[in-house]
């Protein structure tokens, strides 16, 4: 197949393809041709896809980019406003989970969900690591709790030893504060040499939060074991995640044992106008 191929039988020449390219390689000679990729451009292209999308006349695919895998929109699935904004406020962070292991083809299809969030430069390069196992959650637990201790013994007066004693007097009688009753743990990463991978591992697990709602599944952000893997290689190194990656938050994924019934209030936007 060619790198941009062109069913001349659709094609209107409107050069929208050609507007919308955000790397301006597709042209049209004469504003009357059919669009066209220089050779010598093909190698800058990001295959994001968007002369594909715009195209009101389904009449081009580009290299990496079928038309047959882009299905068109349908219209009567587009959310209202009032749709969309109920489902955003309806995300909670769940926090108490039933004692039922995450189904894996569930898991997988808010994965491949996920894979749909922008990455700077259509980089697309994420990977998921998943660790199943209320016995392996409740290890990184533990090794959390120890590392708060040794924060509470060597900084006694600070802000973090006084937010973590309740944390660990209740994991002294037998209540997880760190992982809940999650028995699953996802965590994205990419590759170091990537400068946005913070930034599109984040909005990738973000799509999977707000992608787990319809699927009856929830997510909590791990803010504590988070903290602990900053401070603690070894445990990093025990979690198996890919070599040469970096991470950012570990994300607990679960069913939710308790139904949330109204949309509690936010503060109000600080919005500073220029």
């Amino acid at each position: 197949m060619a790198f941009l191929t062109i069913d001349e039988t659709k094609c209107k020449q409107d050069g929208i393809c050609a507007a919308e390219c955000p790397r301006r390689i597709i042209t049209q000679r004469d504003g009357k041709s059919f669009p066209e990729v220089a050779e010598a451009d093909e190698a800058y292209c990001m295959t994001c896809g968007h002369c594909v999308a715009v195209c009101p006349h389904g009449a081009l695919s580009v290299n990496g980019v079928d038309i047959e895998n882009c299905p068109e929109i349908e219209k009567a699935l587009v959310l209202s406003w009032d749709q969309a904004k109920q489902f955003l406020r309806s995300r909670r962070s769940i926090r108490v989970f039933k004692e039922k292991a995450m189904d894996r083809e569930t898991l997988k299809q808010l994965i491949e969900a996920a894979r749909y969030a922008p990455t700077a430069s259509n980089a697309q390069n994420l990977h998921w690591t998943v660790i199943e196992g209320r016995d392996k959650l409740e290890a990184l637990s533990r090794e959390t709790i120890i590392w708060m201790k040794r924060v509470i013994e060597a900084q006694p007066d600070s802000l973090a030893a006084d937010y973590f004693r309740p944390v660990v007097a209740r994991w002294a009688s037998g209540y997880d504060g760190i992982l809940r009753t999650a028995q699953t743990l996802i965590i994205v990463s990419a590759p170091k040499e990537n400068a946005n991978g913070l930034v599109d591992l984040s909005i990738a697990l973000a799509y999977l939060e707000l992608a787990a709602l319809p699927l009856g599944v929830g997510t909590c952000w791990a803010g504590f074991l988070r903290g602990a893997m900053l401070a603690t290689p070894e445990l990093v190194e025990s979690m198996g995640l890919p070599e040469g990656h970096t991470w950012f938050y570990p994300m607990m994924i679960g069913y939710p044992k308790f139904k949330y019934h109204r949309l509690p209030e936010r503060k109000a936007p600080v919005i500073h106008w220029k």
